[in-house]
């Protein structure tokens, strides 16, 4: 029997002539016949429809995440503001303007804030309020401080009701947040108080809890701040009854959370314990948060979980109540170095307990900020001539050394002094307070052995002083229950209507030593 013949497929097989497939004619090339025009067409089609696909999905989740930013954000209501409002300023001939934005800090203990401040407690009260003037050209910035125990004219202001209160002259300045005792606060009120005192108009207002500084120190994984001495638990809370543990070493250190939040509020144990040392403190901070976010740059990594934190805290006016609108915003800081914005607290003097506005330092400032003018930089002469010096000298101490005491309860009153004898030209060499027996109603003065003539000199600079003799050479000024009720004198201004100096010598700018300049008294 034949053997059988292989399949196709078996191996060895041989194909036979009948095995194998009919020969196929050859296909076209389309490729090559395609026109070259119309190659171009496809391939362009098909990077058309690659970045379509791209823009979608980026698109898509950049869209989610500006609803998501932008639902995070609250607005107040602008019925609020007042009518009769400061003209805006006249663009310049390149169209740009000043920008005059309002920060307020505050202190409401609602939604979860009062686990972070200390306690529930009703309505809300503003614990911090800056004034950031933007220059037109977007290279300079002042941030101004307000006492929030300063006496001002509280403006007329709406309350929740929809009724309008009365103007409220020689009132603190921060009760104008807690007008209508709501628990979200006032801050159409505070604008139209600012406003009023300023002549400046409000481009725009914010206002940050505390849940809202926390997340922000937390979303820049710290903020490095400075002590200028160890702070303890008592510090925190005075009634405890001893100073208790340690809660902040002195020197420099990153606080974020909680620790950030004690930072910007700590006001016992620090300096003479006032609220004007801790606005230094607070000037600080927010000069540490602008270099940090300069240093790390713009990069959306950065800007997105900072944007994130930072809308679920924030109250703003209505023409800030979008995540594009607080972009655009934000974008137009970008230009600013660090060392080009100064922080300062408005020129003050103690009266009393509370703090008294400086004239006429404090309208210089506002005149200077209306003006768009650096704040070193001279006024324009006026046409009238000078009016002739005073006939009396001005007192003059000539170098003469002099120790400052406080015979007072109220704070701060060596430190205020201190600049006053100092413009006077004479030397302090210590300051501190008397022992509690020995308070005093009047200012004395106290010389020693050939003090005579300085101690007259400055007798004259504070007016109802009792002079009294000592033994020794040493020069003292005790000041008195008198010094404190009444007003301080008035610095001079510097030629040209500038900002006297001491007002720019005790200001910080955002590229300063975090540890430098950080309490007062």
């Amino acid at each position: 029997m034949p053997p059988a013949r292989p399949r196709p497929g078996d191996l060895g097989h041989t194909p036979h002539r009948s095995d194998r497939p009919a020969r196929r004619a050859p296909r076209p090339d389309r490729r090559r016949r395609r026109p070259k025009a119309q190659r171009r067409r496809t391939a362009r089609r098909r990077i058309a429809l690659a970045l379509a696909a791209v823009l979608v999905l980026v698109g898509g989740s950049g869209c989610a995440l500006y609803l998501r930013l932008s639902s995070n954000i609250s607005s107040f209501d602008a019925s609020g503001l007042s009518t009769s409002r400061p003209t805006p300023p006249s663009p310049a001939a390149d169209g740009s303007t000043p920008l005059n934005v309002l920060l307020i800090g505050s202190d409401a203990r609602g939604g979860g804030n009062q686990d972070l401040g200390g306690g529930e407690v009703g309505g809300a009260r503003s614990d911090t309020t800056v004034l950031l003037h933007i220059y037109a050209d977007r290279r300079r910035a002042v941030a101004v401080s307000f006492p929030r125990d300063a006496l001002v004219e509280i403006a007329a202001c709406k309350l929740p009701d929809g009724t309008w209160t009365k103007p409220q002259p020689n009132t603190m300045f921060n009760a104008a947040f807690s007008v209508g005792d709501s628990d979200q606060g006032n801050p159409a009120c505070t604008q139209n108080t600012v406003e009023k005192l300023t002549g400046l108009r409000i481009d725009h207002t914010v206002v940050v809890d505390f849940k809202g500084l926390a997340a922000i120190t937390d979303a820049l994984g710290g903020v490095e701040v400075c002590l200028p001495n160890a702070v303890y638990e008592k510090d925190l809370d005075p009634n405890l009854p001893s100073k208790g543990r340690l809660l902040y070493p002195q020197g420099p250190q990153k606080v974020s959370g909680q620790a950030a939040l004690d930072y910007v509020r700590l006001r016992h144990g620090i300096g003479d314990g006032s609220d004007i040392g801790r606005m230094k403190r607070q000037q600080a901070f927010l000069a540490s948060v602008i270099r940090d976010v300069k240093k790390r740059g713009m990069a959306p990594t950065v800007l997105l979980p900072l944007a994130d934190a930072a809308t679920k805290s924030l109250t703003v006016d209505p023409g800030l109540a979008s995540a594009a609108k607080l972009a655009a915003f934000a974008g137009s800081l970008k230009d600013i170095d660090p060392a080009n914005i100064r922080f300062l607290t408005t020129p003050w003097r103690y009266q009393g307990a509370r703090v008294a506005l400086l004239q006429p330092d404090t309208e210089q400032l506002w005149t200077a900020l209306r003006a768009d003018r650096p704040l070193d930089a001279p006024a324009p002469q006026a046409s009238t001539p000078p009016s002739p010096a005073p006939s009396t000298p001005a007192p003059s101490g000539a170098g003469a050394a002099v120790t400052v005491l406080n015979g007072t309860t109220v704070p701060g009153l060596a430190a205020r002094a201190d600049e006053d004898l100092r413009a006077a030209g004479f030397t302090v060499t210590a300051t501190g307070n008397t022992p509690a027996r020995e308070r005093s109603a009047t200012t004395v003065i106290g010389y020693g052995t050939g003090q005579e003539s300085a101690a007259r000199q400055l007798a004259a600079l504070f007016p109802g002083s009792r002079l009294q003799t000592r033994t020794g050479t040493a020069l003292v000024l005790t000041l008195g229950d008198d010094y404190a009720a009444r007003p301080a004198p008035t610095s001079t201004p510097a030629p040209g209507g500038a900002l006297p100096g001491s007002v720019l010598e005790q200001s910080r700018t955002a590229a300063d030593d975090s540890c430098g300049n950080l309490s007062y008294g």
